[in-house]
């Protein structure tokens, strides 16, 4: 085990370089610059400020300063929110993304994967028609559709839930929600599906055939491999989900990772756009890698090499 997370971390040390070689090479290679939105800048102002962020320089010389800056942990300075530093900027908008973020995975898992689990074992069923009709629908149905009705519904006509902000408990409840939404079904469908297999596998009927429970052969041998694809999903599920979802943040207007992402590609902010992507980058990296050692837990007849 230790071999070979030592062998995935310096894989994933070279993933991280690779994305931030590329996200960089692909920034400079769009037409125009992040000061050309600013109202009325001379050529000297314009001159001036590139000056202050080393865009004056050659773009191989900016990549190398920019990539020796991160090896020490320094991201630069935003563009766009001067006096900021980009590390600050996630430090203050991640935790934000992360709370929703954590809170509709945890309703996600616990809702997905009993749904997928009663499905399967209520195949043809009422139940298990139901439940495909569901989560076809929760998959079809976009986000920012359920955020509208969500709002609709408990704000516009119930009048029990805010919609703007997290100032207490219970401007949560709709953004994970509406977060949650897509990944339950999602999950649940994955989980029937891996569920139904491994119920027709030959030590399910031998279990059967030797007199164990309905109950114990359903939670002790069939959820326990039926749910290795389910694992497979939460790794980028959980970075997606922690790093913010735009749509969300923007609709409830949370301060959050995801907006300031795509605010930033908007104005061009370079650092900006290159530090949350190294961040999403890794985040994604550690959770497959979690992933992989949980597949080695989970079900001990996987080798890890």
């Amino acid at each position: 085990m230790p071999k070979y997370i030592l062998k995935r971390a310096i894989m994933s040390l070279i993933t991280a370089f690779l994305v931030a070689t590329l996200t960089f090479f692909v920034m400079n290679m769009v037409p125009g610059g992040p000061f050309l939105s600013e109202k009325a800048v001379t050529p000297q102002a314009q001159a001036a400020m590139e000056a202050k962020y080393g865009l004056d320089k050659p773009l191989f010389q900016q990549y190398t300063t920019y990539m020796t800056g991160i090896l020490k942990g320094d991201f630069g300075l935003s563009i766009k929110k001067r006096g900021r530093t980009v590390s600050q900027i996630i430090g203050t908008k991640f935790p934000v993304s992360a709370k929703v973020g954590g809170l509709a995975l945890i309703l996600a898992v616990c809702t997905g994967i009993p749904l997928g689990a009663v499905a399967a074992f209520n195949r043809g069923k009422f139940i298990d028609n139901l439940l495909v009709v569901l989560s076809t629908a929760g998959i079809a149905i976009p986000s920012f559709l359920s955020s509208t009705i969500l709002i609709f519904i408990f704000t516009t006509k119930l009048k029990w839930l805010p919609s703007l902000g997290l100032k207490d408990a219970q401007s949560y409840i709709m953004p994970v929600v509406a977060l949650a939404l897509y990944p339950t079904f999602y999950m649940a469908r994955l989980m029937r599906s891996s569920m139904l297999d491994v119920m027709g596998q030959d030590y399910m009927r031998t279990a059967k055939a030797k007199g164990v429970t309905t109950f114990k052969a359903i939670f002790k041998h069939a959820l326990r491999n039926a749910i290795l694809p389910v694992i497979t999903y939460l790794g980028p599920l959980l970075a997606a989900l922690m790093t913010g979802s735009f749509i969300i943040e923007k609709i409830f207007n949370i301060p959050g990772l995801g907006s300031e992402f795509v605010s930033s590609i908007t104005s061009r902010d370079y650092p900006m756009i290159m530090g949350t992507t190294i961040f999403l980058a890794v985040f994604i990296i550690i959770m497959n890698l979690f992933v992989d050692i949980a597949y080695a837990i989970v079900d001990p007849r996987i080798k890890l090499k």
